[in-house]
């Protein structure tokens, strides 16, 4: 059984304290003025709704299909870009690590430092990613069960982390597939810490169009609602203005105008919830 969660405040949005929160953003940087957009529309949305709100964007997609496959601008005009979001649209911001070094100067922009999935129980990552004093987010592997998270828990604290989130983003399940085990969120609550979902990874076909991965989009509502029914914290998913032009994880991405009546519908559900505890 879940123990007693302990929230963790990014800058002013709380996850785990009883509201359901949003992660929210492209998947990578594509563009300066694309990214402001994305963020100018997701704030605007987030404020008429009163979404706790992260924006999310990757300055570097390092895990690849393919060597031609689009990465991002990389940390340095990545994080320049960040740093203008946070600036013009007040909302906190978070994106990958893919290397220890990488840790001090994320930290100078980001105000949760994520862990990829693949690099999940890299304890040097880890150990770093703790010390720089930011919340971390480590997305939960899909070669690692949910009790395995157990020890991505115990290397953060023991290195100094006190603002600690996991990412459930499904499981792999033969070849290019993934599967969410729903019985995940409240394993991983065992923990004491905040578990958010992962709605548009979860539906990835990892490397399911050869040269890059694939995805089916029509299931991240269908996944959504089913892990705010489980208890998930908060949802994070990846948004685009035309995610059949996007150049990482379009088939997967949503449209940001889909967002605010799915979001309307998760929130009614979450209450629904709550009223059975």
């Amino acid at each position: 059984m879940a123990g007693a969660i302990h929230p963790v405040d990014i800058a002013g949005v709380t996850i785990g304290g009883g509201k359901l929160a949003l992660i929210a953003g492209p998947c990578v940087i594509e563009s300066e003025d694309g990214t402001l957009r994305a963020a100018e529309r997701l704030a605007a949305i987030a404020a008429r709704m009163s979404i706790p709100f992260i924006f999310k964007s990757s300055y570097d997609k390092a895990n690849r299909t393919s060597v031609s496959s689009f990465r991002g601008p990389g940390i340095i005009r990545g994080l320049r870009i960040l740093s203008k979001v946070k600036e013009m649209f007040g909302c906190p911001v978070l994106s990958d690590i893919h290397s220890a070094e990488e840790a001090d100067p994320a930290a100078q922009v980001l105000d949760v430092i994520q862990i990829p999935a693949f690099l999940c129980r890299q304890t040097d990552i880890l150990t770093i990613a703790a010390r720089t004093g930011k919340p971390v987010n480590v997305k939960k592997g899909q070669f690692l069960s949910p009790n395995d998270a157990g020890n991505i828990v115990g290397k953060l604290r023991e290195s100094g982390c006190s603002g600690i989130t996991l990412t459930e983003r499904g499981s792999s399940f033969g070849y290019n597939n993934l599967v969410v085990d729903m019985r995940s969120f409240e394993i991983m609550h065992g923990f004491d810490v905040p578990v958010i979902f992962d709605a548009t990874h979860s539906v990835q076909l990892p490397g399911g169009l050869g040269g890059k991965s694939g995805g089916d989009r029509r299931f991240v509502p269908v996944l959504a609602r089913a892990a705010v029914a489980a208890g998930c914290d908060a949802l994070f998913m990846e948004v685009h203005e035309d995610p059949d032009k996007a150049l990482c994880d379009g088939p997967n991405m949503i449209n940001i105008d889909d967002l605010p009546d799915l979001w309307r519908k998760l929130v009614e559900l979450r209450e629904v919830v709550y009223e059975w505890k």
